[in-house]
């Protein structure tokens, strides 16, 4: 499984451990992940998701899981939350025209 967070794409980087002595060796420096279960309120349905942290503060200060798929860029999405973000405008849509 890879560590990329399925909702804003935020992957490993990688960079320098600098010794006091100024040497280098190379480290990586992996998300914060964790498995959570997110509640869309559109299609009414549990959804478990591998997001970091700082994603699922965006995800609540936006105002949940719909509101974050919808104002966000489907580039940046896995393939999984492109799908929950075209069910949700779906049905989004269709309430709206209701």
């Amino acid at each position: 499984m890879s560590r990329v967070c399925e909702l804003t794409g935020k992957g490993i980087q990688t960079g320098n451990n600098v010794s006091h002595a100024n040497n280098k060796t190379r480290r990586r420096f992996l998300p914060n992940l964790c498995q959570v279960t997110l509640i869309s309120d559109a299609l009414g349905q549990r959804f478990r998701l591998r997001v970091s942290a700082h994603a699922l503060r965006s995800v609540e200060h936006r105002g949940g899981l719909d509101a974050f798929l919808l104002k966000s860029n489907e580039n940046d999405l896995s393939m999984r939350a492109r799908l929950l973000r075209r069910q949700i405008a779906k049905k989004t849509a269709e309430a709206a025209a209701a």
